[in-house]
């Protein structure tokens, strides 16, 4: 709204400062403060509001030190992190660009997704929640939803390095080095010379024509990281503290990817895919960081509010959809290290249980606990010792992704 208001006054009046506005740069400074101030002042207003109307959390005793005290703390909060991305979201960026629209559509998807679930648990007094089934779909809607636009609408494109033979130098002294903008399937590969992979490929055994088949691997990849990442986020949301800080670790990196990727002269100086129109994700991302960071604040052991799964799913089809829209989802194994390792030690504790429940008529553990977090602390670790642990291994990986730009 504010974008359009001194774009207006700019070409109108050609009111001085208001050029300001164009810049990616100064409207995601602005949006990253304007939510953290949200987060920070209505946050409190909003936990009183859930407490008022006794939007407790409800806990099952599993031994863990602490546990039990957290009993009644309001949830839902993740409710504050929504509204604190979505208001300097509908304040800065350009509401017409596909990549805000998209990632407008998941946040408000997910969040939906996440307050039924919480909704039932609370207020019908269902531990279980929304069933998985429908959570499951919900997620693979929202997957087939996102696919579909990047592969379809034409605003998403992508601009590939010219040949050196082919790049040439305007008359205005400009050098074209990228080719005309095109629709593709294609990703970035980490740490590879030659790193990008065209998804259609998988439908090489299909012989000539089978590059038109490659969109439904592309969609088919989308909803599996969007399912995959929001159900990680959701498990690693198990103590104070640690979904939160861990998430946006991880976006502030994605700001960097996307910032690069839609801006011509240092995606052509770092020799990546350009992207055009994706830097305005920028502004969503630092809005969404700055949520996370405001929600921290109450967040943070011991807690005064959670985000239950309205805030744990939005999270997780978040981080997924801006990663799958610059062209950045291989990296997510690295950046999302977090998710990716506690959500693998819950499949791996199931598995083995079942496996040696079968063989030996008694199911074994590997863990004493999963998600791996409840793993120390059923070792005698702090919750706010294992978190800030996971902190520096998230900050650590996070790093290497950065690094991937050059390591190649």
């Amino acid at each position: 709204m504010l974008y359009y208001i001194f774009e207006y006054l700019e070409s109108e009046f050609n009111l001085t400062g208001a050029s300001v506005f164009q810049f990616i740069t100064f409207r995601s400074a602005s949006a990253f403060i304007l939510s953290l101030l949200i987060t920070m002042i209505f946050g409190k207003k909003i936990i009183n509001f859930l407490r008022k109307q006794q939007v407790g959390e409800s806990i099952r005793d599993l031994g863990l030190e602490g546990q039990v005290q957290k009993a009644g703390t309001p949830t839902m909060g993740g409710i504050i992190i929504i509204l604190g991305t979505l208001v300097p979201v509908l304040l800065l960026a350009q509401l017409e660009n596909i990549y805000i629209i998209i990632l407008l559509i998941t946040t408000l998807w997910m969040g939906v997704i996440g307050f039924t679930d919480d909704y039932i648990k609370v207020f019908k007094k269902d531990k279980q929640g929304l069933k998985g089934k429908f959570k499951v779909l919900g997620q693979v809607g929202l997957g087939l939803i996102v696919g579909s636009m990047l592969y379809f609408h034409p605003d998403v494109t992508i601009k590939e390095h010219l040949p050196v033979e082919q790049q040439i130098v305007q008359e205005n002294g400009k050098k074209v080095v990228f080719g005309e903008a095109h629709k593709s399937t294609k990703t970035t590969v980490p740490f590879l010379k030659h790193n990008e992979l065209d998804y259609a490929k998988v439908l090489s055994f299909l012989g000539d024509g089978y590059e038109k088949y490659g969109w439904i691997v592309f969609i088919f990849a989308t909803v599996f990281l969007v399912t995959a990442i929001s159900n990680g986020a959701n498990l690693t949301d198990g103590i104070d503290g640690l979904a939160a800080g861990s998430s946006a670790i991880m976006v502030v990196a994605l700001a960097i990817f996307a910032w690069i990727s839609g801006n011509i002269i240092f995606a052509d100086y770092l020799d990546v895919m350009y992207i055009p129109k994706s830097g305005e994700m920028t502004v969503f991302i630092f809005a969404f960081a700055g949520a996370l960071i405001g929600f921290l604040w109450y967040n943070t052991y011991p807690a005064q509010v959670f985000m239950g799964d309205t805030g744990s799913l939005t999270i997780g089809g978040i981080i997924a959809v801006i990663a799958i829209a610059i062209r950045k989802e291989l990296l997510l194994p690295v950046l999302a290290g977090i998710f990716v390792v506690e959500n693998l030690s819950v499949v791996l504790q199931v598995s083995y249980f079942k496996y040696t429940k079968k063989k030996f008529g008694e199911g074994r553990r590997i863990f004493k606990m999963s998600p791996l977090h409840h793993h120390y602390q059923k070792l005698g670790y702090h919750e706010s010792k294992i978190v800030t642990r996971f902190w520096i291994v998230g900050i650590l990986l996070a790093v290497l992704t950065v690094v991937t730009l050059k390591l190649r």
